[in-house]
């Protein structure tokens, strides 16, 4: 009774749950244009596009990448052969236990119609399943605990997860060997299957029990008559043979069982194999209900994610899908780690300590955001800064074993949390050139606005107020300014510029205006003077410095060897930090 309400429980749990989070994916959106689609639209789209694709030639690459990146796992063995076989270890053998073990009165009895789990095949299998799992379970403890790879952040979820399966598998693997030594589980069995009265039959077989098959007995030790135990044989031949395989054939269960022979009588007499079997079955239950809301979910996304951005196409698909999906990915991701190993400025978290500038620690946060859960100013600023810090390098999205399709989710976002009103002077550095790229797609005033406001933010840190037609007053620089550029191996070589033009004549942007002065401000060579002289003001209200490409052809060509792009740099990044200083926190 109790067995089968925890079970009702457990799966009442796990069905609100999986409702829960497949509604999610309908109800909640990433982009500004996705929160104008109605989740009926959303749901329609959805199944109207299954439909579609599954009658369609697009089916045959459904198949393709749900036996490669799904059975097989093939992105991972790519990316990293250990982590291959770690995963295949646990997903495999899992999947396994549960269709064999877990699901065997629904699935192998209904197959086969002699079907016992103390007969072989099923024996050895169920242990052999087993032993995958926990030596993928062994592998994954020693590459996050002990080789602890770089950049690879371990938190609760993928304690719990580890945990909760490892309770699953080693308390299996204990109350096999503890029934194995049993001699209550013998005494069962014998009542229940053979039915035997005979005193005298009893204890042959419960002599060639405890030689052949492990049992301990408190009646029967040391050596056997050789009559009773042939007596022993053919009784278990009649009575016990037809669902009872040698349990030497669990090889995991019966060397725990050899452990357990000095103390197999008392945990016999304290019960351990019912507290055993009450640990194992409640924790597969914890696990099952838990399972919607952890990151196993991942199960069964991120099967979906590899289908679904195998056979959706850019600009082609339903945008209420496109929205759908990047809600769905957000559950795809495992927390791996691997786009944090391939992403181009995962090195800046060992400077800036935003945790967020890791790919796969963004991923927590824009759930929350999306969501609607209450983020507070200081999640919001530090969740843009490390989201805009990325280079649209794309390599997450072509590591992701998931299948997710990071570059667009990271856009997306951004040009959200950039609604939010919160400066972000990096809008204005070559980080925004993937934005400037995509401006074509974007509302020209939600495109103009962010970069209106990031100039307003420097204007006022620098206590100035750029009017057109109006000079600019020449403060004295600052000495954090100044400290900041002297300080820096590249940038304090402005001190060498004699104002020779050379840099100015090669700058592309420059080139690019009939005009220049009046278009950028200060050009190359005078932000290097106005640097010399202190003239911060003069320098931050510049165009020049913010519309700099990064192209190195201004250092390249100095005669005097003037680090001019990495003074640029050095300078955006004084008043980046300046201007996030002044924010209140």
């Amino acid at each position: 009774m109790f067995y089968d309400i925890s079970l009702y429980i457990a799966l009442a749990i796990f069905g609100l749950g999986l409702v829960y989070r497949i509604s999610a994916w309908f109800r909640y959106s990433t982009s500004i244009e996705a929160k104008q689609i109605p989740a009926s639209t959303r749901v329609y789209a959805a199944i109207k596009g299954i439909v579609l694709t599954l009658f369609s030639v697009k089916a045959l690459t459904l198949l393709r990448v749900f036996v490669l990146d799904v059975l097989l796992q093939v992105r991972i063995l790519r990316e990293d052969f250990l982590r291959w076989f770690m995963h295949m270890c646990i997903y495999a053998g899992f999947m396994l236990l549960l269709l064999m073990h877990a699901l065997d009165k629904l699935i192998i009895s209904a197959i086969f119609t002699n079907y016992y789990s103390t007969l072989n095949p099923f024996l050895f299998l169920r242990d052999l399943f087993g032993a995958l799992v926990i030596l993928g379970l062994a592998i994954a403890i020693y590459r996050r605990f002990i080789m602890k790879t770089r950049r690879v952040v371990t938190n609760a979820m993928d304690h719990y997860a580890i945990i909760i399966l490892a309770v699953i598998m080693i308390s299996g693997v204990l109350l096999e060997g503890t029934k194995i030594v049993s001699y209550s589980s013998y005494q069962q069995m014998v009542g229940e299957y053979a039915g035997l009265e005979d005193k005298q039959e009893l204890t042959s077989l419960e002599a060639y029990w405890v030689k052949e098959f492990g049992m301990v007995s408190p009646n029967l030790k040391g050596l056997f008559d050789a009559r009773d135990i042939r007596e022993g044989k053919k009784l278990h031949e009649m009575n016990c043979a037809e669902c009872h395989s040698r349990p030497q054939w669990a090889f995991m269960g019966y060397g725990v069982a050899k452990t357990f022979r000095p103390v197999a009588l008392g945990f016999d007499r304290a019960n351990i194999a019912t507290v055993l079997w009450y640990i194992h079955f409640l924790s597969c239950f914890l696990g099952l209900a838990y399972l919607p809301f952890s990151k196993m979910f991942h199960i069964f996304t991120s099967p979906l994610s590899l289908m679904a951005n195998a056979v959706m196409e850019k600009g082609k698909s339903d945008p209420a899908n496109v929205a759908t999906r990047q809600i769905m990915e957000l559950d795809a991701c495992a927390h791996c780690g691997t786009c944090n190993l391939r992403c181009a400025v995962s090195i800046a978290f060992e400077q800036i300590p935003n945790v967020n500038i890791l790919p796969s620690e963004k991923i927590p946060t824009i759930k929350a955001l999306a969501s609607g859960k209450g983020l507070n100013e200081q999640e919001l600023r530090t969740l843009q800064e490390g989201i805009y810090l990325c280079t649209n390098c794309n390599r997450c999205t072509v590591a992701c074993p998931a299948g997710i399709n990071l570059q667009d989710l990271w856009f997306n976002v951004r040009e959200a949390l950039l609604q939010n009103g919160y400066p972000e002077v990096l809008v204005l550095s070559s980080l925004s050139f993937y934005r400037g790229m995509k401006r074509d797609t974007m509302v020209r005033r939600e495109y103009r606005e962010p970069m209106a406001r990031a100039r307003e933010a420097i204007a006022a840190m620098c206590d100035l107020v750029k009017v057109k037609d109006k000079s600019i007053p020449l403060a004295p620089g600052r000495n954090g300014f100044t400290r900041g550029l002297h300080l820096s191996a590249q940038a304090n070589t402005f001190s060498l510029c004699f104002a020779c033009k050379t840099c100015t004549l090669v700058c592309p942007v420059v080139l690019n205006y009939d005009n220049p002065q009046e278009a950028l401000g200060l050009l190359p060579h005078q932000i290097m003077r106005a640097a010399a002289f202190g003239f911060t003001d003069l320098i931050f209200s510049s165009n020049m410095l913010w519309d700099c490409l990064a192209c190195y052809q201004c250092q390249e060509h100095c005669p005097q060897g003037v680090c001019v792009t990495d003074v640029l740099y050095k300078l955006k990044n004084l008043a980046a930090e300046h201007v996030k200083e002044k924010m209140p926190r």
